[in-house]
């Protein structure tokens, strides 16, 4: 007992002398600061990340940088294998278009972040009936796959990380259906009823992506999240061919997405031991912010705030080797010079493709082929979506009920079932909204939260759409977005 008072006068006394020499910080010798990270240590939980990239093409890139890259940041925070679920398509590595096979980058001279990397859930297996399976922590229903889950309990900390496309009240998947913010929702309010973590922090990328949780996310759930942007917003690539710093010139594609980036960087600077959730999110938030040029989106933060003065370590642990930095109020990782809007990502990559090959190629024909495909699947939804509109409220008024946003706090929806039935009915006629097209899930629901009847969205959709489109994005060849 004598000597358990001798050494907590000791570390008392150390902190008098550092506040004597002016300095603002107490510096404990190695051996005392191990001891308290020991503690620390104890009072954590199981770590379990879900790391899950919705996306598949090379021109997506990105996203699969995005999550191999987090997988390696935990790794080096000390998670081990058997707690990080990772979902990816698993095409980029080796795809004919990636100039190094075998190797993802996430920033223009960054290391290989798909080595070792977890192949849990690839393929058709990255789908959102896994997804929720895994959260829940539920095997039995799981179809294909790894097998791993969140086998978390009542003290432990749980991580989700999403990068893809997403559009107002969805997150793009590779496979169909999408995953819809009301599922997302139902499932972690379940899991909290089953009492199976302690803290749950999610961090998601995609357009819109404020409209997952606002007006859904209740309090008191023990769960924090972060989004790329707000509602009503798109997030941007970086690190994207003509960007400064570019990517490689024989990459044609954007290496990575502005929040996913300035998060993990953020993380690889400092230690996390002493750096908090909020602290990040204020240093991400005004990275991605990119000055507010017009080049940018807005970090939002949704559910239980107080949460967000955990220190990062609870979720991702810390890379020993950070032990020395201390966390400046400053993201010394400036944003590059000019990020690119998600949406566009793909054309940029064809159009850079296009530029670069020899003429009269078979590779020139080619990339000026899908050019020309995704501009003419554009021009086709933005068409459809809008007459849709005016054979339903007229020509003067339809316009403006598909572009009505609700106030803040307000769901996207007040009927979720009416949103997938309607988004069902105008692909049966329409094709495949795609990554490109969900930009308009807010019409489709203002058309619900207009009280149409199906009777008269099925007539509007066939009216629009004479014949279903057969091209690459066809609800014909892919199934449907609900």
């Amino acid at each position: 007992m004598m000597i358990h008072v001798a050494g907590i006068f000791f570390i008392v006394g150390l902190s008098v002398i550092a506040a004597v020499e002016g300095r603002n910080v107490l510096k404990l010798p190695s051996e005392a600061s191990r001891f308290f990270d020991n503690a620390v240590d104890d009072s954590v939980g199981t770590r379990w990340a879900v790391l899950l990239a919705g996306s598949s093409g090379y021109w997506n890139y990105r996203h699969q940088a995005d999550v191999c890259h987090a997988y390696q940041l935990l790794r080096k925070g000390g998670l081990k294998d058997e707690n990080i679920i990772v979902f990816m398509y698993d095409d980029i590595a080796y795809n004919q278009e990636n100039p190094r096979p075998g190797v993802i980058i996430n920033s223009p001279a960054g290391e290989d972040v798909y080595k070792g990397v977890p192949k849990d859930y690839t393929g058709d297996d990255v789908n959102v009936h896994n997804f929720l399976a895994v959260l829940l922590g539920n095997k039995t229903a799981l179809t294909g796959g790894s097998g791993k889950v969140v086998g978390s309990g009542p003290n432990d900390h749980v991580f989700i990380f999403y990068s893809d496309h997403g559009g107002p009240g969805v997150l793009g998947m590779p496979t169909s259906p999408h995953l819809y913010a009301s599922d997302l929702i139902d499932v972690l309010k379940k899991k909290h009823a089953a009492g199976t973590y302690k803290s749950l922090v999610l961090y998601i990328e995609a357009c819109e992506s404020g409209s997952i949780f606002e007006g859904l996310l209740p309090k008191g759930l023990n769960i924090y999240a972060t989004t790329a942007s707000n509602a009503v917003e798109s997030s941007w690539g970086t690190y994207c061919p003509g960007d400064y710093p570019s990517a490689p010139p024989e990459y044609e594609t954007c290496l990575g997405d502005l929040y996913a980036v300035s998060w993990m960087e953020d993380s690889e600077m400092h230690n996390l031991r002493t750096e908090n959730l909020r602290q990040q999110y204020h240093l991400v938030k005004k990275r991605t912010a990119h000055g507010n040029s017009a080049y940018g989106s807005h970090v939002m933060q949704f559910g239980d705030l107080q949460l967000s003065m955990d220190s990062l370590f609870m979720y991702m642990g810390t890379n020993p080797s950070n032990d020395n930095y201390t966390y400046v109020d400053d993201n010394s990782l400036g944003a590059s010079s000019k990020a690119v809007n998600q949406r566009d990502a793909d054309l940029l990559h064809f159009w850079d493709k296009f530029r670069k090959a020899p003429e009269g190629s078979a590779r020139k024909v080619e990339a000026q082929k899908q050019f020309t495909e995704a501009m003419s699947h554009r021009m086709h939804l933005d068409d459809s979506i809008a007459l849709v509109g005016k054979l339903l409220f007229g020509i003067q008024k339809g316009p403006e009920v598909l572009k009505r946003v609700r106030s803040a706090g307000q769901p996207l929806v007040d009927d979720w079932s009416c949103l997938k039935s309607f988004v069902r009915s105008f692909e049966t006629h329409c094709g495949l909204l795609s990554q490109y097209g969900m930009k308009h899930m807010r019409s489709i629901a203002n058309i619900c939260n207009a009280e149409i009847k199906m009777e008269q969205m099925v007539e509007a959709s066939a009216q629009a759409c004479p014949s279903v489109p057969s091209n690459n994005w066809s609800s014909l060849h892919r199934g449907f977005s609900a």
